[in-house]
């Protein structure tokens, strides 16, 4: 498809699949949202509610999990698979479980992802499977090996337990022709996932990106690591893939920085991510036969800058090298409307059991208040479409 101009302005095309009581659900929960303080105190709340069995949970299913997350199974999911694709926008399923320490939930949460695959294979909507490293090993074990520490042999059976995982995912994405993207992680366990990724990248990369690594452009260093890996890939003849974000850790790697005496990896400023962030778009640019990016932002000026660069460059609007993304509940306005104008767009649609994935909604609603201007952007999306609506 050739390229076309793309506005973020048509709230028509970005609430298409939302009903008026779609409108009217999402317009209360961005306001509630919006008040900070309640943000704030609400997780000990809710956690004390469900400890103490008050009837909350159906309060959470209805606002909160309705609206960020696809359902509790993968089959729950289906209604909201067939939904984004009617607007030729793809699902990345995303078990969206945290904090778990036990190998027991390390290999649930392996057949969750393993599940994930199965399911998108063949099908078109489904483009791309997921995993968080982290939610395979102890936090402490990929710590201390990031730190150069050596590994009592219990701790290094356990990281071989956690490498095999991996494997294991990647094998099957590329034996299915699902391609994996692999989540970003904070800086002090980075470097093992980043050491592993590559060496997935260099086994399954050789004739189309299967593996993708993730970038987080806040941090000061990743757009040097990025030329490098391009340089890597080039030399050792294997094809490169990245997702790149801004990142999601900002506020506690600065704080573990100040505590332990460090110098913060993270940007001076947003105007240091965003031109790292718009830098790396344009270095993946320069050699996209050779390297498959997804540009996992709610950022309108870095998704219309992409947009300008494959028009420079004469690509199609559906160049197979070239996604979008954002995550399910938020930024419509960028997804619907990229994916109108012919462009790859996927959403990231969480799921998992209601009480097993509310960190994960505590972070969606975490980011929306610290985030500059994000909940005021959907509210005012939101209050524009249902004017247009009425009118």
């Amino acid at each position: 498809m050739k390229n076309s101009i793309v506005s973020f302005d048509d709230t028509q095309t970005a609430f298409s699949a939302k009903s008026d009581a779609d409108l009217r659900r999402a317009y209360g929960l961005f306001r509630l949202i919006s008040y900070n303080w309640l943000v704030r105190i609400s997780p000990p709340f809710v956690n004390a509610a469900l400890a103490l069995h008050l009837p909350v949970k159906g309060i959470i299913r209805s606002t909160i999990f309705r609206h960020f997350c696809g359902g509790e199974t993968i089959e729950a999911c289906d209604g909201t698979i067939r939904s984004l694709a009617q607007f030729r926008i793809g699902t990345i399923l995303d078990y969206s479980v945290e904090g778990k320490e036990s190998e027991v939930d390390f290999d649930h949460g392996l057949e969750q992802t393993l599940a994930t695959i199965r399911r998108a294979k063949g099908d078109p909507h489904i483009p791309f499977s997921v995993f968080k490293p982290s939610g395979f090993a102890r936090f402490a074990l990929l710590e201390k090996l990031n730190a150069g520490q050596t590994l009592s042999e219990a701790e290094q059976m356990e990281f071989t337990r956690f490498r095999k995982r991996v494997e294991t995912i990647c094998e099957l994405g590329a034996a299915n022709g699902v391609p994996i993207f692999v989540d970003a992680e904070e800086s002090w366990i980075q470097d093992v996932v980043d050491q592993l990724v590559r060496e997935m990248m260099m086994r399954f990369n050789k004739e189309r990106v299967m593996i993708f690594n993730t970038l987080q452009m806040y941090r000061h260093d990743r757009i040097d690591y990025l030329r490098q890996s391009l340089e890597h890939a080039k030399v050792n003849g294997y094809k490169a893939g990245f997702k790149l974000v801004r990142g999601a850790y900002m506020e506690k790697e600065r704080e573990r920085a100040e505590k332990m005496g460090y110098p913060s990896p993270i940007q001076p400023d947003k105007t240091a991510t965003d031109r790292d962030y718009d830098a790396a778009l344009r270095l993946c640019m320069e050699r996209i036969e050779d390297v498959a990016i997804c540009a996992g932002t709610h950022n309108e000026a870095s998704s219309l800058l992409l947009t300008e660069l494959m028009q420079s460059k004469g690509l199609a609007t559906d160049h197979p090298h070239v996604w979008f993304s954002q995550l399910y509940g938020m930024s419509d306005h960028i997804s619907f409307n990229l994916a109108k104008a012919g462009y790859n767009v996927c959403k990231y649609v969480p799921y998992g059991p209601l009480t097993a994935v509310l960190p994960y909604l505590i972070r969606r609603a975490q980011e929306n208040t610290s985030v500059a201007g994000q909940t005021g952007r959907e509210l005012s999306l939101i209050i524009q479409e249902r004017k247009r609506r009425r009118t």
